[in-house]
């Protein structure tokens, strides 16, 4: 079959094709490849559109190489940015026009006459006829590049908007304002209440459009982009209509359109054991019925023949795939001593085992697994746990100056005056003083001890506080990440020479802490390799308080009981700066002992619904190494 018709059948559910590739870093490449290709090498203008957010910086970054490089030149580019908060002067730090200043066009060789940002700081009164001339301007590209929303808004557009808007101010909405706020120091008061923004109909004047998308939290919304109905509630879907685009996305952002999701609706499947437990666990879904009650019909009647042809009778794959399922529960994380391990996920020896559990911030332990780190502690393993930033930013003011009028009240000296003079001497979107943000760190480092100490670690000894510099900025954006944090690490890991890790598997953000933390460790174990510890350890990966595993892929479940629900809870609660103010909740108004309750309860319910025994809740895990 030729590449081409390849290409065809597996964009069958896309209307707009989508490029999925291993990473946002290998999609850059493709998408810095074309624009390369395009730019004219003659005096002629290329109008090329942009956008700003976390989304484009890998771009950015790889323009800017290749610039370096001299495989490229910008000196006939005209750059047309898409949107910028109003009312914002252009050198504020919250700006689009300073944001996207640092991260790309003050490294290239741009003119100042072909760059052109809306301006934030026009006048009301000359406001309409400046976003018109912006407009004309705007229209008809050479080729646009955006980023998308997780509710597919593009640019400020967000739902509603319509297919023939232009560029104009809008008010943005409460949702939009909370998740803008974050470049604000998460003061919703000092976001901006509108933004000046092109339209729908301007940026599908362009020749040609290029979408990105990475993580898991955009994914939803790749789906509807791509294989959606077009509608006004996903205002990218409207680019469904255009001649001429394309989304590049990472595995991650790609992970609920069809192909992905049952990639035997759309061409021939290589059917390993969990492709078929995947197709398998997809059928009880699609049909209502656990694994034991599915039969030959269903599968016939839902595209799984092949599946039947590959693997034998229907009866067969049932069974296999219940007994693959049930072997992945277990209630001995680190191994059940003096046991049969042969269908275990964890081996029986050595007993007890060395732990280290990497925390992200100081509660995502206790919120991802805490029954699971609970139960590890109290069957006698050796656990550590390793927050590896401070998380200060996310603690409010209101609560440090809580805890220093605590102290005054019980004699401990009075220090609310200068506490009060430093929390006054904020910036909105400048780095925190650097002593607001020690205070912070305290508050966070005394409530992860009292957590662990809740349940039986003690603090001193098993809690290390590793404060890895990337993290450090006193602001949203972090530090790029250096060798200074895998030392930190490998550090930790020589010391205590672990059987068993565990890391936080969550990609939802791939520039967010979780990813830099992720990779970091990740990073730490491959320099260490040749060590003759590591040939004995295994690394699993846990995921947050939003996301959970998709079944096909656990290699571990530990299921919780009731009572044991309520120790996680209680080791939850001990983070209280969290609790009803975190500056930086997302749009989910829930605690996140809620959100962790509703996640494990969920996962049990969906074991239950296969065939597998009823829990109150279970954490899950992949086996990484």
């Amino acid at each position: 079959m030729k590449e081409h018709q390849i290409s065809d059948i597996l964009h069958t559910y896309e209307r707009i094709p989508a490029e999925i590739c291993n990473d946002a870093s290998e999609a850059c490449a493709k998408i810095a490849d074309l624009l390369v290709s395009l730019v004219p090498t003659s005096n002629r203008k290329f109008k090329l559109g942009i956008s700003t957010g976390s989304t484009p910086e890998p771009l950015y970054q790889e323009l800017v190489k290749r610039f370096e490089k001299g495989a490229v030149s910008f000196a006939n580019v005209e750059i047309f940015s898409i949107d910028e908060y109003f009312p914002i002067s252009a050198d504020a730090a919250q700006s689009r026009n300073r944001r996207i200043h640092e991260s790309f066009l003050s490294h290239i060789d741009v003119k100042p006459e072909n760059v052109h940002i809306p301006d934030g700081s026009v006048s009301d009164g000359k406001l309409a006829g400046y976003c018109a001339e912006f407009d004309t301007l705007a229209s008809g590209l050479d080729l646009m590049i955006l980023g998308v929303g997780e509710n597919g808004q593009v640019g400020f557009n967000e739902a509603g908007s319509s297919e023939k808007s232009r560029t104009r101010t809008v008010l943005l909405p409460y949702k939009s304002r909370k998740r803008q706020a974050k470049n604000f120091g998460g003061e919703l008061e000092a976001t901006p209440s509108a933004a000046i923004t092109m339209g729908i109909s301007t940026m599908m004047s362009a020749r040609q459009v290029v979408f990105m998308a990475w993580g898991e939290d955009k994914a939803a919304a790749v789906r509807d982009i791509v294989e959606g109905e077009i509608g006004p509630s996903c205002p990218a879907s409207y680019f469904q209509k255009h001649s001429n685009a394309t989304f590049y996305v990472d595995e991650n952002a790609a992970s609920k359109l069809t192909r992905l999701v049952a990639p035997w609706l759309v061409t021939s499947c290589d059917w390993t054991p969990k492709t078929v437990r995947k197709a398998v666990i997809w059928l009880c879904q699609k049909t209502g019925k656990p694994i034991l009650k599915l039969t030959q019909q269903d599968y016939l009647d839902n595209s799984l023949g092949e599946l039947l042809e590959a693997c034998g009778s229907y009866n067969k794959i049932n069974i296999t795939v219940f007994n693959d399922l049930q072997h992945t529960i277990t209630g001995w994380p680190g191994g059940k001593p003096n046991a049969d391990d042969s269908t275990r996920p964890v081996s029986s020896t050595p007993f007890p085992k060395r732990v280290i559990v990497f925390s992200p911030h100081p509660d995502d332990d206790v919120i991802s697994m805490g029954g699971t780190f609970i139960r590890l502690v109290e069957q006698g393993h050796d656990v550590h746990v390793a927050y590896q930033t401070s998380g200060n930013v996310a603690v409010h003011d209101d609560v440090v100056f809580q805890h220093i009028d605590a102290a005054r009240e019980l004699g401990y000296g009075d220090r609310c005056e200068e506490v009060r003079q430093i929390i006054a001497s904020k910036v909105p979107g400048e780095p925190e003083p650097r002593a607001l943000l020690n205070l912070k760190a305290a508050i966070r480092r005394s409530e992860a001890r009292g957590a662990v100490r809740s349940f039986g670690l003690d603090p001193d000894t098993h809690a290390h506080f590793l404060n890895l510099p990337f993290y450090e900025s006193g602001g949203i954006k972090k530090n790029a990440r250096t060798q200074a944090d895998i030392d930190i690490i490998k550090d930790l890991l020589q010391s205590v020479k672990p059987h068993q890790i565990y890391v936080a598997g969550d990609l939802a953000d791939p520039h967010g802490t979780h990813r830099v933390c992720t990779e970091a460790v990740f990073e730490a174990i491959h320099q260490l390799e040749g060590e003759s510890w590591l040939s004995d350890c295994h690394c699993w990966l846990y995921r947050g308080a939003w996301m959970e595993w998709e079944l096909d892929k656990v290699d571990m479940a530990v299921p919780l009981s009731p009572d044991e629900q309520i120790k996680k809870r209680h080791a939850i609660y001990r983070h209280l700066s969290q609790k009803d103010i975190m500056p930086f909740p997302g749009d989910d108004p829930r605690e996140f002992w809620q959100r962790a309750e509703e996640r494990t309860q969920n996962t049990a319910k969906l074991y239950d619904e296969l065939g597998m025994a009823e829990y109150q809740a279970i954490e899950v895990f992949v086996k990484h190494f």
